[in-house]
């Protein structure tokens, strides 16, 4: 399946956040929106990098709760590893796994079209098995 059939299911846009506010910022967009992961930019357009619940709670244990009041440029990934709607999600998956994340941007000529989680891949995924098992058993059943 394509990235860009998974994009179908998802609602359009990306939640950024800027690259001058502060974790503690990121932190209440996060749990506020009930998602994982933030896409730094200045624009809402062109990631500069991405921010993670992971990366803060890393960052919490690691220097206490005074990250919070740090730039999220200071925490975020910037060496972004993305997809575009062109990519299968097998490829994503396999890529999402070998790195250990769990969201990539999706991205075609420069801009963000969306973000894609590790939960939209597995179950674009599990959609595809059950397709091939309903075909299989058809095949054998003579329908």
């Amino acid at each position: 399946m394509l990235v860009s059939q998974i994009l179908k299911t998802k609602p359009a846009g990306v939640i950024t956040i800027a690259p001058e506010a502060t974790v503690a910022e990121a932190a209440a967009v996060l749990s506020e929106k009930r998602i994982g992961a933030l896409i730094v930019s200045s624009d809402g357009k062109k990631a500069l990098g991405i921010l993670s619940e992971r990366d803060i709670v890393r960052e919490l244990g690691r220097s206490g709760v005074s990250c919070l009041s740090a730039k999220v440029t200071e925490l975020m990934t910037a060496k972004l590893v993305s997809c575009t709607s062109g990519d299968m999600n097998m490829d994503i998956l396999k890529t999402m796994t070998d790195g250990r994340f769990r969201h990539m941007p999706v991205i075609e000529n420069g801009e963000m079209l969306a973000i894609i989680t590790l939960g939209d891949v597995v179950k674009a995924r599990l959609e595809e098995l059950h397709a091939e098992k309903s075909a299989l058993e058809g095949m054998i059943m003579g329908h």
